[in-house]
């Protein structure tokens, strides 16, 4: 069995006012080039999983439990160290794409700022970047969309871009939550089969659908009520 790139322990997420627990006693892990699909319905946590792996949870959750990634000790799943994961060795296709830019700014600028951030990368060399980026998930005119802004997108479009800007970074590990939410479900999940075939990506895949589960995942967690109620190792 290969050892796990993602190794998950014991997490808990509560609210901090209340102590009121919504995620139980989560554990899994993830191998090398493998994809894990996590199901369950709306409000099971799977968005709320995704958010405490990297720790984007603000001060009114409180998470305890701890995390190992890659060959790295173990971390809390409170700890600021958490953040140099951010990006470049784990990136996150959010839910919600229309949310994720800045609108006023072209989605193009919001692109090359991330992978110059990132990369070791010139503003040319990271537009040249940019502009690949898009044709490779298939957003038409890519170059044209360049320098629009996110208004001037429609929700599937956005969705493209923020995987293109996940896929830059190259990252270990793509968590992408519900990605097929906003776009036409078949075309993005055979995207998705396509660019984990050709870039043998460790990929979390969230999903309410099984079609979708059952199309790329290697294994499959059940969510419910904040519960693990399947779990299964890869």
């Amino acid at each position: 069995m290969n050892t796990p790139l993602l190794q998950v322990e014991h997490l808990e997420v509560a609210l901090a006012q209340t102590s009121r627990a919504l995620l139980h006693d989560v554990s899994f892990s993830l191998a090398p080039h493998r994809c894990l699909g996590v199901i369950g319905e709306s409000g099971s946590g799977k968005s709320l999983l995704c958010r405490a792996l990297l720790w984007l949870l603000n001060t009114a959750f409180v998470c305890r439990g701890t995390m190992r990634f890659a060959d790295d000790e173990p971390l809390g799943f409170h700890d600021a160290a958490l953040r140099r994961y951010r990006g470049r060795d784990i990136s996150l296709i959010p839910q919600h794409p229309m949310t994720a830019f800045d609108p006023l700014q072209p989605i193009g600028k919001q692109m090359v700022e991330t992978l110059c951030a990132h990369l070791a990368l010139r503003p040319r060399e990271a537009k040249d970047k940019a502009i690949a980026l898009l044709q490779q998930v298939r957003l038409e005119n890519a170059a044209k969309r360049f320098d629009d802004y996110p208004a001037q997108l429609s929700g599937g479009m956005l969705q493209r871009v923020t995987i293109a800007i996940a896929l830059g970074l190259s990252p270990l590990l793509l968590i992408a939550d519900e990605p097929t939410s906003a776009v036409t479900q078949a075309e993005i999940v055979q995207l998705f089969a396509e660019l984990r075939s050709r870039n043998a990506m460790t990929l979390l895949f969230v999903s309410h659908d099984l079609g979708a589960i059952q199309r790329l995942a290697d294994r499959v967690m059940v969510m419910h009520q904040g519960r693990v109620v399947k779990p299964m190792r890869c």
